[in-house]
């Protein structure tokens, strides 16, 4: 069997870039270091927050490990049909759901609880102050619109009319049947008349209907926008508006048109929520526990290179060397992730997910090994056995790393929170240790027995 003598020492300076890429991300800043008399600071990450911005190359911690905000909401049920009220109130968690995922909070914890006739939504976020916490969730952004109620229709108590009704609608405003629910997608657009930044909505089939019908009966009258309670924008009705699009334009900068857009795409709020409680929350773990928990991941690593080493050898400490690097792979990528909206947020069960993995790039290395063993035994030279072994364990790797794929997978796809995050750095790691096994492993092996 005859190899390109390129592809080692190809992969080999490829392993040597990524190995030093993953040292320089993973090792953390140092500030102020007396050295020679002087006060010096070393920043690895230099070179990336010039191409990258400034950004924070740090781990993203859980709930469990950096603590966050808890707060409760109870649904105000008072609109809603006693049938209806539970389905009701899952609407309103996922539309919680939603508007949490748009604004990037990782491993959120949303539960619901009911009970005599109480209807309530408790949420938890990880690494979120009370005052950020208000921001994303508070604001329900429950999109209205309201027009002039006919004369001598039943007039509604001051007490419930939008902020500022009055004034441009009359004494008798009335609700319109549509809102935000209604909508199928907003977006910011430039005013051409003003150049100012706009929101623009575009309302469902169903929310189309009802549009065209409220302007076809205000032509020539106010039409008041109101978000929260709060007139917000009332354009006179110059002709129906048939297609179904309407525009916010309330002199907005482009980050408040933005916030808007962003708030009214995640959803409106089937039901009202009124805040019973907030708090903050402290690391459920802590610091201590944290490291507790690290030390014992350090322990089993130099546990496995001693039980390697001495088991296989030169084998061994080939493989020690790889898994090495594997765990600074993953690091990195743990490190990497967490500049994005959506990186990976460690829990206490994610570092257990990182741990397992850590095994199971051991045991595909020990799959190879006793190959080799074997192809040796029956006569064959080393650079024949290696090649042997490692085509030989491949389909063995192979499934047993798939089938834990798709338990990630489903893990993932059906699992909320802290599973969540297991499944996925589980995922990663198997992912990796492939990558070390065949890749890694392969090449030291090629290049110490040519």
């Amino acid at each position: 069997m005859k190899n390109n003598p390129r592809a080692p020492r190809a992969l080999l300076w490829f392993i040597i870039i990524i190995t030093i890429f993953s040292i320089l991300v993973d090792f953390p800043r140092i500030n102020n270091i007396n050295l020679f008399n002087k006060q010096i600071s070393i920043d690895p990450q230099f070179l990336f927050r010039k191409v990258l911005g400034n950004k924070n190359f740090s781990f993203r911690k859980g709930l469990d490990l950096e603590g966050g905000t808890s707060m409760t909401f109870k649904a105000d049920m008072s609109n809603i049909h006693s049938n209806q009220r539970d389905n009701a109130l899952v609407a309103a968690k996922k539309v919680i759901e939603r508007r949490i995922n748009l604004f990037g909070v990782s491993e959120p914890i949303i539960q619901t609880a009911t009970g005599n006739n109480d209807y309530r939504i408790i949420v938890e976020l990880p690494g979120v102050n009370i005052d950020q916490a208000k921001s994303i969730i508070g604001t329900t952004a429950q999109l209205y619109f309201w027009e002039e109620g006919a004369s001598g229709s039943a007039k509604i108590s001051p007490s419930l009319l939008p902020l500022g009704a009055n004034q441009i609608l009359g004494s008798n405003p009335k609700k319109t049947n549509l809102s935000g629910s209604d909508l199928r997608e907003t977006s910011v657009t430039i005013d051409p008349n003003t150049g100012k930044p706009q929101v623009q909505l575009s309302f469902t089939s169903d929310g189309s209907k009802k549009f065209a019908d409220i302007t076809q009966r205000n032509v020539n009258k106010p039409l008041a926008i109101v978000l929260d309670n709060i007139v917000i924008e009332a354009p006179r009705v110059n002709q129906p508006i048939l297609n179904g699009n309407a525009v916010i334009t309330g002199g907005f900068t482009f980050d408040s048109a933005k916030a808007l857009s962003t708030e009214l795409n995640a959803g409106a709020l089937p039901v009202p929520l009124i805040a019973l409680q907030q708090h903050g929350v402290d690391a459920t773990l802590g610091s201590s526990s944290l490291q507790k928990s690290l030390l014992a991941g350090f322990l089993g690593l130099i546990i496995i290179i001693i039980f390697m080493s001495v088991l296989y050898g030169k084998l061994g400490i080939i493989a020690s060397i790889a898994l090495i690097l594997y765990t600074l792979f993953v690091l990195a990528i743990f490190k990497l992730s967490a500049i994005t909206p959506y990186g990976i947020t460690l829990t206490l069960s994610g570092i257990a997910g990182f741990i397992l993995s850590i095994g199971m790039a051991v045991d595909a290395n020990i799959l190879i090994f006793e190959r080799m063993k074997e192809e040796i035994r029956l006569g064959r030279n080393k650079q024949f056995a290696i090649e042997l072994g490692f085509s030989r364990a491949w389909t063995s790797i192979r499934d047993s790393n798939i089938s834990t794929l798709i338990t990630s997978i489903v893990l993932y796809r059906f699992g909320t929170g802290i599973v969540r995050g297991f499944a996925l750095v589980l995922a990663i790691g198997v992912l990796v240790s492939m990558f070390s096994a065949i890749v890694v492993t392969r090449t030291f092996l090629r290049l110490i027995y040519k």
